[in-house]
């Protein structure tokens, strides 16, 4: 069973990590099955599953629901659960509430999203036994004040502060960082200085694992595909195939490359 202890290894022996977003029982079983180490019942599921334009939409009731799922197909793979929109951000209490369901129907670890304003939050979960994941740079559940869907930290200024905030974070007792959509140079430095894993999606290939939305290495989606994603069902004849060859490139560095990055 993977576990943060493990996690933690796998940074220290230069073990690429990976991660896919996972939201029901059959995938999670061939997910498991095929090495993924971290899989993350993500609130893109308000996009991927639900229809909607945003994750904002996504309820707490409808993570846990998902989060059961998943967790009942998983044998090794630790399960890593996003704190919905509105349910974290009012207090450290009211994470704290909602966390522990998120924890109580399967989940290993929380993420939540934001800077050095949930630095507070993290570590009042972390001394409360919730390990905490803490997602910065593009910040979906932010999307609105960003303006779309854009990458993060592009000037000096910018890359000083997400700097800044995962090391806060990391001082509160997050497990791990999630960076999203920032340049890979800044992300590269950021694993270099923090002791905790990092995981990137639009990171660069430095981090120190790797995160897609399944329904994107799978060739599910509509509309305008993000630099960041690779179709892996190309030159695969099963989904398995796919996820094991995302698994493997994962593994051997050689994804992402700089087609993919920032």
């Amino acid at each position: 069973m993977i576990t943060l202890s493990t996690l933690q290894a796998m940074k220290e022996q230069q073990n690429k990590i990976t991660m896919l977003t996972c939201y029901e029982y059959s995938f999670a079983q061939l997910m498991d099955e095929a090495g993924v180490d971290i899989l993350l019942i993500g609130d893109s599921l308000g996009m991927t599953v639900q229809g909607h334009s945003t994750t904002l939409p996504v309820t707490l009731e409808q993570m846990c629901y998902h989060t059961q799922a998943v967790a009942r197909g998983v044998k090794n793979a630790l399960v890593l659960a996003d704190l919905p929109f509105g349910s974290y951000q009012q207090s450290k209490e009211q994470a704290f509430v909602s966390a522990s369901e998120l924890m109580a129907a399967g989940a290993h670890m929380v993420k939540l999203e934001g800077g050095t304003h949930m630095v507070e939050t993290t570590a009042f979960l972390q001394q409360r036994g919730i390990p905490v994941c803490a997602h910065l740079g593009l910040t979906p559940q932010s999307v609105n004040a960003f303006g779309g869907y854009k990458v993060q930290a592009k000037n000096d200024l910018e890359a000083k502060n997400l700097l800044k905030d995962a090391k806060a974070h990391e001082e509160a007792g997050a497990g791990m960082v999630l960076m999203e959509c920032v340049p890979a140079e800044l992300a590269a430095r950021v694993t270099t200085e923090l002791s905790c894993p990092t995981i990137g999606i639009g990171a660069g290939i430095d981090c120190d694992g790797q995160v897609l939305v399944v329904h994107d290495i799978l060739g599910i989606y509509t509309g305008k595909t993000p630099k960041f994603v690779k179709n892996f069902m190309q030159g695969n004849s099963s989904i398995q195939e796919a996820i094991c060859a995302y698994v493997k490139e994962v593994k051997e560095r050689t994804f992402p490359t700089l087609a993919h990055s920032f």
